[in-house]
This record gives C-alpha cells, sequence and structure tokens, in this order.
C-alpha cells in the first residue's frame, strides 16, 4: 500500500509524457481557437522559432546565463536558511527575539528586494543574485525551523540517554528526520529562485532568459517569449524529474523501510 501511495506521488515516465502531450494539444486548440499567430502562436510556430535560436547559440547562451544565477542563488539562499532554521528551531530564546524578523522578510515583496538591491548594491551580478537569495532565505528558515519543531520527540530523548554529542545528534537524530523538509525547501526553492531570477534579468541585466523575454516583449513577439519561457521550463522540468526525485526518495528511504519493516 505505501509502495502505491508512493508511485501516486512520483508519476513514471509514460504519464508525465502523456500529461505533458495532453499539455500540447491543449495549447494548440486554444491557438486554432484564437486564430492569431500574433496572439498566441502554436507549437509548430514556437518550435520553429526554438530550433532557430538554437541554431544560433543565442538560447544556450542566455540560458546558461540564468542557470547560473539560479545555482549561485540557491546555494545561498539554503546554506543561510538552514543554519539560521535550525538556529531558532533548537534555541527558542533567539526564536522570540528574531522569528518577528523572518515574518517581516517573508512578506516583504520581492519586487521591493530586487530595486533596492539595485539601488544599493549597483546594476550588477552580486545585486542580483543577493536579491534572489534574499527573497528565498526566509522561507527555508521557516521550513526548516518547522521541521526542528516537529522532531519526534522520543528519538531526542535518546539522543541524550545515550549522551549523544551535538555533532552525532545533529547528524544521526536531527538530519534524518529533517530531510523531508528539505526536500520541500529544495523543490519550493528552484521553482521560486527561477521565477525571481527572470524578475531580476528583466528589470536590469543584460543577458539571461529574463532579459531576452524582456527584449521580446517590447518587440510584441510572443513567439519568442514562449520559446524562451518554455525553454527553461523544460530544463526546470528535468532538474526536477531527473535529479530531485530520485534524491527524495533516496533520503527518506529509511522512513519507507520503517513503514514496510
Amino acid at each position: 500500500m505505501h509502495q502505491h501511495a508512493s508511485s501516486d506521488r512520483n508519476p513514471g515516465p509514460v504519464t508525465i509524457a502523456v500529461s505533458l502531450l495532453a499539455l500540447v494539444v491543449a495549447w494548440a486548440l486554444a491557438a486554432r481557437i484564437s486564430g492569431d499567430p500574433e496572439i498566441l502562436p502554436g507549437p509548430v510556430e514556437v518550435w520553429r522559432i526554438f530550433t532557430s535560436e538554437v541554431a544560433k547559440g543565442a538560447l544556450q547562451f542566455h540560458v546558461a546565463a540564468t542557470l547560473a544565477r539560479v545555482a549561485a542563488a540557491f546555494a545561498i539562499a539554503m546554506a543561510a536558511g538552514v543554519a539560521l532554521g535550525l538556529a531558532l528551531g533548537l534555541v527558542p530564546r533567539l526564536n522570540r527575539w528574531l522569528g518577528p524578523w523572518v515574518v517581516v522578510a517573508l512578506n516583504v515583496p520581492a519586487l521591493v528586494v530586487i530595486v533596492l538591491c539595485y539601488l544599493w548594491i549597483g546594476l550588477n551580478e552580486v545585486a542580483a543574485i543577493t536579491a534572489v537569495a534574499l527573497n528565498k532565505t526566509a522561507m527555508v528558515t521557516v521550513n526548516i525551523r518547522e521541521g526542528i519543531w516537529a522532531l519526534d520527540p522520543r528519538v531526542s530523548e535518546m539522543a541524550r540517554a545515550f549522551r549523544m554529542s551535538p555533532a552525532a545528534r545533529l547528524r544521526h537524530v536531527i538530519l534524518p528526520q529533517l530531510w523531508p523538509f528539505l526536500a520541500a525547501s529544495t523543490r519550493n526553492g528552484l521553482a521560486i529562485i527561477w521565477k525571481i531570477v527572470l524578475v531580476v534579468e528583466f528589470l536590469g541585466r543584460s543577458n539571461g532568459v529574463g532579459f531576452q523575454i524582456h527584449l521580446y516583449f517590447q518587440l510584441f513577439e510572443v513567439g519568442y517569449v514562449l520559446a524562451y519561457a518554455f525553454a527553461f521550463v523544460a530544463v526546470m522540468l528535468l532538474i526536477e524529474y531527473a535529479l530531485l526525485q530520485g534524491w527524495e526518495r533516496r533520503t527518506t528511504a529509511w522512513r519507507r523501510a520503517a513503514v514496510t519493516g
């Protein structure tokens, strides 16, 4: 029964392919109904633009620039968010003082953070990556703090009874129970960060998918906007299904073994 539930959560390749094909069919029907390729070009036209941009090397260049920003901002946000979440979850007094700061950070609009970083730091890579990382760090912090609060107290009591060192307790008791929260932070983090990166590029960068979307928005080239947008969505889908879901299955294998055992 548990294996069946796990397979329902993680669809197989055939299910994914059929689902995406249905999305393409729905898009083609919507394009035909609209009757205006300048408003909503169909999949064939967008594919033609995609292959043209790939042949010129433009799409690879801009996707690589965006991916580099996503990777840098993601690494910073995860490192800072996990460290802060552990601190707030394990030290109640610290959480009482810094918890309101995290709430404020969660509710500051991403656009405000981006604009302020550009104004204070300048229109450069440091400002772009800082703005994206700041927008995500608070979310990771809250997820990890909630994970700490959800720990099984009986396991913690056992660790204290065996007089485990803080490092051993972190490695063998806390982190294994935090994997689902880390996996959720990773998946949600990538989904949110790449969208914020596009806004950052839209507002103040000279390359990247967001920059290209801004350029073709000004030219009202909907096909090019869709080609670049779907290209990066395809990259993120590949990361999700090829990397994240496999990593999540491996890191939560101990839970499934404990349940089935």
